[in-house]
């Protein structure tokens, strides 16, 4: 059975800033858990052939969102333990008062149970947001537009960096959860979005690759689709360039948050790129033979589908994430996990925010939560009197580095 761990991180909570909360007024964590997560429901349920059984323990899961108070989980699986003592707190109460970020975790969580994925039968395993997921590997969608984006590339390597580095950032707008976002902007089009990136630390990243090649690169992923095949771009760039010895794609073992990956996902991916074109069609067949030799390697953690925080996690997941000679973070929800999904001043450093992590890391995201770090004074401000909705319609992005490693900096462990 799975159980809650205590972690050497932890300590990184004494300086957190109070939670968001769904009972804010107004905020948009209010919104998601009133209007978004119902509606997400809404769509499984109309997207998938369920049973009449299933769609009723849905139906009862929807009604319990609008009016109804939450309970815990009632399956006999390997992580109940585990949700029974973390959702002891919450279990009773409205979804609209309690943390944001367990609020929307423990409800993928219940999907999963009213859904019988953990259950032996025939809807055992079944992702419950494939039928979204798949509309995203048809040859015109993700799979071409990578094509397009690899036609474009430049041959000077630093650029070519920046573009795959850029194209992952933006590839996060593409969220099956949060479609609003997807229209604003394609992955190729980095000059273009260089008003909507409030922080870049791409230079730095490269200055350190260049510098000193990475032995390992984990790369912490989050949507699959087009976003996951920007990845994957990169991960092929940053092994052909030899920036990197190993790339290590972390995935989400079960469905979580609709469109999150999860080792199948990087398969499927892989097998509908060629459609895209050739230039897709030759990065399959790179990244099929990196596979093949371990030099791209792919696994999965539970703590990864769960609302641990970073400074909360196992022991065996944060020494697995300090061998890598950098981290790359993907994402919004990734974001909100490392920031404790707190209500953090908009100036205040990155590296301090992040100061517990244990190995170089950078995080790419698209905003699309009310909480950012890393704004230089008067920023936000001027922002927020353009758009009053920055901070949660993923316009925006950044690219944040902590603790990038010098040419003169100690090896890693």
């Amino acid at each position: 059975m799975i159980v809650p761990v205590v972690s050497s991180w932890r300590a990184a909570a004494a300086a957190r800033p109070p939670l968001i909360l769904t009972s804010e007024p107004g905020s948009f964590a209010h919104n998601t858990l009133k209007t978004r997560v119902p509606a997400i429901l809404r769509e499984t349920i109309a997207a998938n052939a369920f049973p009449a059984a299933i769609v009723a323990d849905l139906e009862a899961l929807h009604a319990e969102l609008v009016a109804g108070a939450i309970r815990g989980l009632r399956e006999e699986a390997a992580d109940t333990t585990f949700w029974a003592a973390v959702s002891a707190p919450y279990l009773g109460r409205s979804w609209l008062d309690v943390p944001w970020f367990w609020a929307e975790a423990y409800f993928y969580r219940r999907v999963l149970e009213a859904t019988r994925y953990f259950q032996p039968g025939p809807w055992q395993g079944y992702d419950p947001y494939l039928p979204k997921k798949r509309a995203e590997w048809a040859a015109d969608a993700a799979p071409a537009t990578l094509d397009r984006l690899l036609a474009n590339l430049a041959a000077d390597a630093a650029v070519r960096f920046e573009q795959l580095f850029h194209a992952s950032l933006w590839g996060n707008r593409t969220d099956l959860s949060y479609m609003v976002a997807a229209h604003l902007g394609g992955i190729a089009d980095a000059a273009g979005e260089r008003s909507n990136l409030l922080a870049d630390d791409t230079p730095a990243v490269w200055r350190s690759l260049s510098e000193r090649p990475a032995r390992r690169v984990i790369v912490v992923c989050d949507n699959a689709g087009t976003e996951l095949l920007a990845d994957l771009a990169l991960a092929d760039f940053l092994l052909e360039a030899r920036l990197a010895d190993e790339i290590v794609l972390h995935l989400k073992p079960q469905p979580f948050f609709v469109s999150d990956a999860m080792p199948q996902d990087v398969l499927d991916g892989l097998a509908a790129l060629p459609a895209g074109g050739p230039h897709a069609a030759r990065l399959a067949r790179r990244l099929t033979a990196a596979l093949a030799r371990q030099q791209l390697r792919l696994t999965a953690h539970w703590a990864y589908a769960t609302s641990l925080f970073y400074f909360e996690l196992p022991t065996d997941l944060e020494a697995a994430l300090a061998t890598a000679d950098l981290v790359l973070v993907k994402g919004d929800a990734n974001y909100r996990r490392l920031l404790g999904d707190a209500h953090w001043l908009p100036t205040t450093p990155f590296a301090f925010a992040v100061g517990y992590f244990p190995t170089p890391l950078v995080a790419l995201r698209t905003l699309k939560a009310e909480l950012i770090v890393g704004l230089q004074p008067g920023q936000a401000e001027a922002i927020a009197a353009a758009d009053p909705a920055w901070l949660v319609n993923g316009r925006r992005g950044v690219i944040q580095a902590a603790h990038l490693r010098s040419a003169s900096s100690p090896a890693s462990a």
